[in-house]
């Protein structure tokens, strides 16, 4: 159902592969060997399409489908309309992402550089790498096999790449060494100057920013997103961090594997965030706190100190979830009982 002039399909596969790239069983009886041909929404699917149901505010539509195929949690396969087969999975939206991938997989690089790129004789460029118009590469720079960089992109000097990176559109690298199978969006900014100086009646003064930016394997970086190098210790991402478009990341900053900062976040210099904590959008984190593995950190939250290991907080300034929605309750009494005398 994707517009074939911007995502290529590829397949068919048949449901028995299907079943194995989503980590699904299929239903006794089902035959394995009936091929399908894409994936599509449920209200959209046809009967060689493969969908899937994650959310049971769409059970209706799932009844209603006319997706050939659904990938599904057991709870929820006697809802499923006649001549619907079925993956069956805990992990529904899990399998659907490996489908997804499997009929649209990530397009390869085209190995070549284009005329337009400026290349400094000194750099290193790995086998199979293609270089977009416009691409600019500094001084001793060095970039892995199978990378991607697309137009106007700016690999500073000295900058390393791993193998299979993808670095979008009028992104910027500097002072940073980057993993492999990371995706580096259109217009980030990575090892710009950290936000460092003294502040004097006399006037600033500006702290060099001495450290680098180290961005581990299989890491997303959003477009526009912004990551300061250190000032002396080294910035941080790491590995299968997820970083939406339009972030902050201070100087000094350290997150862990696996972490997620979703849009307008930020997080401010040397704080230290565990693996697995999640930030939510517009939340601001202030500097030199330690976030705990597996934190959550809700949308517009304020931090302004310590955050333990798994703990959701809420507001501003953030406090633990149940703590900010008795508050809520609170106000809410105080607000109708001030209406109330002012109805007497």
């Amino acid at each position: 159902m994707a517009d074939s002039r911007f995502f290529k399909v590829t397949g068919p596969f048949t449901l028995s592969r299907l079943a194995e790239i989503a980590e699904a069983e299929l239903q006794p009886d089902v035959d394995g060997e009936t091929l399908f041909s894409d994936v599509a929404p449920l209200d959209v699917a046809g009967p060689d399409d493969v969908s899937f149901l994650d959310n049971r505010s769409y059970i209706g539509q799932f009844m209603e489908s006319g997706a050939g195929a659904c990938i599904v949690d057991p709870e929820f396969a006697d809802r499923a309309p006649k001549g619907m087969r079925l993956l069956l999975t805990r992990r529904p939206y899990r399998g659907y992402a490996k489908v997804a991938q499997a009929f649209y997989p990530v397009v390869a690089a085209r190995p070549g550089v284009h005329p337009s790129a400026q290349v400094d004789p000194s750099a290193e460029l790995g086998d199979g790498c293609e270089l977009g118009p416009g691409v600019v590469v500094g001084v001793e720079a060095r970039i892995g096999r199978a990378c991607r960089i697309e137009a106007n992109a700016v690999i500073g000097d000295a900058v390393e790449i791993g193998d299979g990176t993808v670095v979008g559109p009028n992104a910027s690298l500097a002072f940073c060494v980057i993993g492999r199978a990371c995706q580096i969006h259109a217009g980030a900014r990575i090892g710009t100057r950290g936000f460092g100086f003294s502040m004097d009646p006399e006037g600033f003064v500006d702290v060099p920013q001495l450290g680098r930016v180290l961005v581990e394997d299989g890491v997303e970086i959003g477009a526009n997103s912004t990551i300061d190098r250190g000032a002396g210790p080294d910035t941080v991402i790491g590995a299968g961090a997820k970083i939406d478009n339009l972030v902050q990341i201070g100087h000094n900053v350290q997150i862990g594997r696996g972490c997620v900062l979703v849009a307008q976040s930020g997080v401010a210099g040397s704080t230290v965030l565990q693996d697995f904590v999640a930030v939510a959008a517009q939340a601001g984190v202030s500097g030199h706190l330690k976030i705990g593995a597996g934190a959550r950190i809700g949308a517009k939250a304020g931090v302004m100190r310590d955050i333990p290991g798994g703990m959701t907080v809420l507001g501003s300034p953030a406090r633990p979830v149940r703590e900010f929605f008795r508050l809520c309750a609170i106000w809410e009494r105080q607000l109708k009982a001030r209406g109330r005398k002012k109805d007497e």
